[in-house]
């Protein structure tokens, strides 16, 4: 009998595998893959190449050589193909082999791999690994004028399940980030209600006590995307960001985040932050990622009191706190050992679904279609 409770395990033939594979998921930031350029990738426990053509056009394709396995991001592209580095066999962007150099003219057209549809969108690369014809690829035009704001696409990897990190609720905020000035203001037990959508469910909190942003809201997207309003205190406690968040399986026991903000920023102010951000990125090439400082906090051989200055480079802190309470959980939370209380109403609702859509998808039954309206209304106050 299908285990409906395991989301855990995301490879091909798994349940949630199968489901995730229903969607597109960002698998590459768009500005680190430079014409001429392939490289590896994994997305659900499944390896292929990634490369972008001299035309700038991305596309994506089996990991390995049909001749005899090697790795095709080691070879070259050429146009908007990529020839494998061992013998030399060329393949087009729809996997078919189109030149083998030392056999009959008639064989390459005999050799086809896999190719995956991928688009480039916001600063992002995605695929998608399901089955075809691929659905549309999503659209959030709150991210794509960047006359209303400064639009940045980031990425980073961590060592344990995406669930954790979908399951990071509105709770987590006062006890974690409470020594981050990224939290200043936002004090107190929130008040949460969790509605279901057409797109997946919003989250709205309210806090009380605070003296600043004491009401929130989040929207979830199916399955592993949020949208959020964020403030930017580096620029001031009125200053504020949409934030478009995924957490992305890697594998069963890694996930990559991929962001795009889009920080509300014009005239002086806005060029005074992009400079700003050329000079923190630059300084940010010789620093430590702040992964390893989290992981000796996890080790014992640090506590978080002990990194405040961290706290001068704007996110590193708010990182190590939530790598510490994520990755803290273990690779895989173990669901058996959990007492759940009313804190735990975004986890009980993310589970609802995933559980839901899995049924539904093993008994053969239609997957819901979700759709979000053309624009979320995120910033409240």
């Amino acid at each position: 009998m299908p285990d409906y409770d395991d989301f855990i395990h995301v490879g091909p033939g798994t349940l949630a595998g199968e489901f995730l594979r229903h969607f597109w998921h960002p698998v590459f930031r768009a500005e680190d893959l430079p014409s001429g350029r392939a490289m590896p990738r994994r997305l659900l426990g499944e390896d292929f190449t990634l490369y972008r053509g001299s035309g700038g056009q991305v596309h994506a394709v089996a990991f390995r050589c049909a001749h005899r396995g090697t790795q095709l991001s080691t070879g070259w592209v050429e146009g908007d193909d990529i020839r494998c580095f061992y013998h030399g066999w060329k393949y087009d962007p729809s996997g078919q082999c189109v030149e083998q150099p030392a056999e009959d003219a008639g064989f390459a057209a005999k050799v086809r791999i896999r190719a995956y549809p991928a688009q480039e969108y916001l600063g992002l690369i995605f695929a998608y690994l399901g089955q075809e014809p691929a659905p549309e690829l999503p659209r959030f035009p709150e991210f794509e004028d960047e006359s209303q704001g400064v639009r940045e696409a980031y990425t980073y990897t961590w060592p344990c399940s995406y669930f954790n990190a979908l399951e990071n609720d509105s709770f987590h905020g006062i006890w974690v980030h409470r020594d981050s000035y990224i939290a200043s203001g936002r004090t107190g037990i929130p008040i949460v209600e969790v509605e279901e959508t057409s797109y997946g469910y919003v989250t709205r909190a309210r806090r009380p006590g605070a003296t600043h942003w004491a009401a929130s809201q989040t929207h979830f997207l199916m399955p592993d995307a949020s949208h959020a309003t964020r403030t930017a205190p580096e620029l001031g406690k009125e200053a504020w960001r949409d934030a478009l968040t995924w957490r992305v399986p890697v594998d069963d026991g890694h996930f990559s985040t991929f962001g795009v903000n889009m920080t509300h920023v014009s005239g002086e102010a806005r060029v005074r932050y992009e400079e700003r951000q050329r000079q923190k990125e630059k300084r940010d090439r010789g620093q430590t990622r702040p992964e390893p400082m989290a992981e000796r906090v996890l080790r014992g051989e640090l506590r978080i009191e002990d990194i405040q200055e961290l706290e001068a480079n704007y996110g590193h802190l708010f990182n190590v706190q939530d790598y510490v309470a994520q990755v803290g959980q273990g690779v895989f939370a173990c669901h058996n050992d959990e007492h759940l209380g009313r804190e735990d109403v975004e986890v009980i609702m993310l589970r609802k679904l995933y559980r839901r859509e899995m049924r539904a998808l093993a008994e053969g039954r239609p997957l819901t279609v979700w759709k979000r309206p053309e624009r979320l209304s995120v910033r409240v106050g």
